[in-house]
């Protein structure tokens, strides 16, 4: 059966398998300071596990752990190189006593700064600009301004308490979401109260069994038609049909979404034709450096892990998410 940190297997000197697709961790054999690094992708997983201590999941779109875990007989420690775990829990690996960490910290002010920028393009009507602009299009506009108006950000955890600062500074008077209510956090069964006065819905939530499908028609109905939707957190947070037929309808103005429920986005998709719709490919928090800041992650709980110290970014497997600041600041 597999094991936590700190009970038999070897810290010392580790075994551990990498989940990878096209492109491996960047200097990762720099970092692993002896430890037996065995590369594998989906196809290969299944035959890489048995022996291995510890799984460092760097390809984190990919659904191959769960179907190969039932060879990981000698398990300890999985890190996967996303804030989301969502992929990691099924009931083989949660039942377990494996301890599971996370990204979380690298992409904080990256997806901030997105959010910014899109809610920015929404008002300024960027979009519109740049099309009129392939069109050598000379037409005035007027444009809004983000001072005063209300975001709403689903998502209390690191990543969207550094959304709600970024879009507090730059002005707008900010909602914060969580599981539960807390100082400065309403909880979530106020959701439907508070969507009535949103003028940006930022989604940043974990993919959760409570959060799956939260934005649906019924809260859709809820925001006002001058709302834009911004969701970087997970594509299911979403019913995407729902959204889908909301824009269609002006029910609501607009929406940039970062994820989607089904990645890459389909070519048949209408959102990619939608004036109202900016689409990107999972990639808000991804800027220069993020791969190196993931392998020094890592890198440093790979040290604690060896030590026999406390790993950061515990995630509770029970919940989908970490709690606290376990092991360390992120």
């Amino acid at each position: 059966m597999p094991v936590s940190p700190g009970q038999g297997g070897n810290s010392s000197s580790p075994t551990i398998a990498v989940l990878h697709a096209v492109d491996r961790p960047p200097a990762l054999a720099e970092h692993a300071c002896g430890a037996e690094l065995r590369f594998a992708t989906d196809d290969t997983l299944a035959d890489t596990l048995p022996g291995c201590d510890a799984l460092f999941v760097w390809d984190f779109t990919s659904d191959a752990v769960r179907g190969a875990w039932p060879a990981a007989d000698t398990m300890r420690w999985v890190h996967t190189a996303s804030a989301g775990v969502d992929r990691l829990i099924f009931p083989g690996l949660v039942d377990s006593d494996v301890t599971l960490t996370n990204s979380r910290g690298v992409f904080d002010t990256p997806m901030a700064e997105y959010v910014l920028g899109v809610v920015l393009a929404f008002a300024k009507d960027l979009p519109q600009t740049l099309r009129l602009q392939d069109r050598r299009e000379w037409r005035h506009r007027e444009t809004e301004g983000i001072a005063g108006r209300c975001a709403v950000v689903v998502g209390s955890g690191p990543i969207g308490r550094a959304i709600a600062r970024l879009l507090t500074a730059a002005g707008l008077q900010v909602r914060l979401v969580g599981r539960r209510p807390a100082d400065g956090v309403h909880g979530i069964d106020e959701l439907d109260a508070l969507l009535p006065e949103a003028d940006f819905l930022v989604l940043a939530a974990p993919l959760t069994d409570r959060t799956r499908g939260l934005l649906d028609a019924a809260a859709l109905g809820l925001l006002k038609p001058t709302a834009r939707v911004v969701n970087v957190g997970r594509g299911a947070l979403v019913v995407q049909s729902d959204l889908v037929d909301a824009l269609a309808a002006g029910r609501i103005a607009g929406a940039a979404l970062d994820v989607f429920e089904t990645e890459p986005l389909p070519a048949d998709s209408p959102l990619w034709g939608m004036p109202n719709v900016i689409v990107s490919p999972h990639m808000s928090g991804d800027t220069v450096g993020w791969r190196d800041a993931l392998v020094e992650l890592f890198a440093d709980n790979l040290a604690r892990y060896r030590a026999g110290t406390p790993l950061r970014n515990v995630v509770d497997k029970a919940r989908g998410y970490v709690t606290g600041n376990t092991g360390g600041s992120a």
